[in-house]
């Protein structure tokens, strides 16, 4: 197939791709909790397993993704409750929200999108199961727990043991639990909670905890083991260090083969998150800047690195897709389809394959530019488009990226009635308004450009 490697968290080193069945992977990726607007962090998460999803396919494989979303939780219900709400109401709104700013960004639809309500008797059979082996216990308060302390493994994923994890810090210290570190499972329903977050189970009316929601759902849709499990870095403990608890618990076999985690959005250092308050939500960066220059903007950097957000970064992306788009404007591909025996395509390839580092897949587009700008040739137009199009990009005319309006940006009536204005001008030798009419377009972000022919075209700065 491929001879891709992966940077697999779980053993800190980054291993050749071997899929458990020749030819067919199987994914899942931890998504999101559905009540307010996604963020930049968030977009990055699922940009970065986007390109994971897509060179996968590119390289032949046929790919099932998960990517799950938590529609019944602490905060949702909170929020619902605040909004005078239903929850379904309050997830359906914000399930929409998210799918328009991902579809923006050109992050492919995922094989299956579970929503944790659906899967409720299959975390109830889990976690039954993890009773029967001694994993989990009900609580005097009548939450049931998981004994993490008989789980042998613990803190593998995460590298950090039992002695050095401390009660209180990102564990819930509760005083119906054996031990500081055991995690809620089954959270025993409230009298001022909603109805419908309230099912019926052996231990009471309850519902069920973050963690053993994922471990359900991944299991039922991909098997009990399967190939790749991903996330934010922010997941990796307790989440996912959890959901290796609870799954191999009750399997007593590994959960998945390979654990990859993105990068943090970083803001001024800090990294970017809403209990920080520095938080850009995608839509209001799809205010200021086109949804195509955002994704570019992420893939230039790796994904298991920090990514640094600013409007100086995202000025700077917007300039150099601007370059790519212009060198491929006016000159149009053979038609042919991707050769990737090709030195450029060879050295794509190779970049991804390398635990998918689109900074060098991108660095490799730009040399492909350099020798356009110099042939004009059909066929590297061709090589740089359809590269381009593995990771999503320059997929559009170039024309219609090149005059695409954001924002409050000049209307394209407005430009062509300028441009009109300006060739009368000319054509009178009335120079001085010629420029005149030049500069305030400038000055409004649009670039002029005179053909030999006599005719004019524009685009945005």
């Amino acid at each position: 197939m491929s001879n891709l490697k992966i940077y697999n968290t779980l053993a800190r080193e980054k291993q050749t791709f071997k899929p458990m069945e020749a030819g067919k992977v199987r994914m899942y990726v931890c998504g999101m909790t559905i009540y307010d607007y996604c963020h930049i962090g968030h977009a990055r998460m699922m940009m970065a397993f986007d390109v994971v999803y897509r060179w996968l396919k590119a390289s032949g494989y046929d790919v099932t993704y998960v990517r799950n979303i938590t529609d019944i939780d602490d905060k949702i219900i909170k929020r619902a409750v605040e909004n005078g709400e239903t929850i379904g109401q309050l997830t359906a709104r914000f399930t929409k929200f998210m799918d328009d700013d991902t579809g923006a960004l050109g992050i492919l639809e995922p094989t299956l999108v579970p929503r944790a309500t659906e899967y409720v008797p299959q975390m109830l059979a889990l976690i039954e199961r993890l009773e029967e082996k001694g994993l989990a216990y009900k609580a005097e308060d009548g939450d049931v727990n998981y004994a993490v302390r008989n789980f042998p493994g613990y803190g593998r994923l995460s590298g950090k043991s039992l002695d050095d994890l401390r009660a209180g810090e990102r564990v819930d210290v509760n005083t119906g639990k054996r031990d500081p570190l055991d995690f809620v499972l089954w959270k025993a329903s409230k009298e001022s909670e909603p109805a419908e977050v309230k099912w019926d189970s052996k231990w009471g009316s309850g519902r069920p905890g973050w963690h053993i929601e994922c471990s359900a759902m991944s299991c039922s849709l991909l098997g009990e083991q399967f190939d790749i499990h991903g996330g934010g870095a922010d997941l990796q403990f307790p989440h996912h260090e959890n959901e290796i608890a609870q799954s191999e618990g009750a399997s007593g076999h590994a959960l998945a083969n390979y654990w990859l985690h993105n990068g943090f959005v970083r803001v001024d250092g800090e990294k970017m998150s809403k209990s920080l308050g520095n938080f850009f939500t995608i839509r209001d960066v799809l205010k200021s800047y086109d949804a195509e220059v955002v994704r570019f903007f992420i893939l230039r950097a790796h994904y298991r690195s920090p990514l640094n957000y600013s409007d100086v970064h995202l000025d700077d992306a917007r300039g150099a897709l601007t370059r790519l788009y212009t060198a491929l404007d006016g000159v149009d591909g053979d038609g042919q389809p991707l050769d990737w025996k090709e030195a450029h395509a060879q050295r794509f390839a190779e970049a991804m394959d390398d635990d998918f580092n689109t900074p060098i897949a991108v660095a490799v587009l730009f040399d492909l530019v350099t020798e356009l700008n110099k042939t004009k040739s059909p066929v590297v137009a061709r090589q740089l488009k359809g590269l381009a199009g593995v990771i999503g990009l320059l997929e559009r005319a170039p024309q219609e990226f090149l005059q695409a309006a954001v924002g409050e940006a000049m209307g394209e009536d407005a430009i062509a009635a300028a441009i009109a204005q300006r060739a009368a001008a000319k054509k009178v030798r009335d120079f001085a308004l010629s420029d005149k009419i030049r500069a305030d377009l400038l000055a409004a972000g649009i670039i002029l450009e005179d053909k030999p022919d006599g005719s004019t075209n524009w685009r945005r700065a």
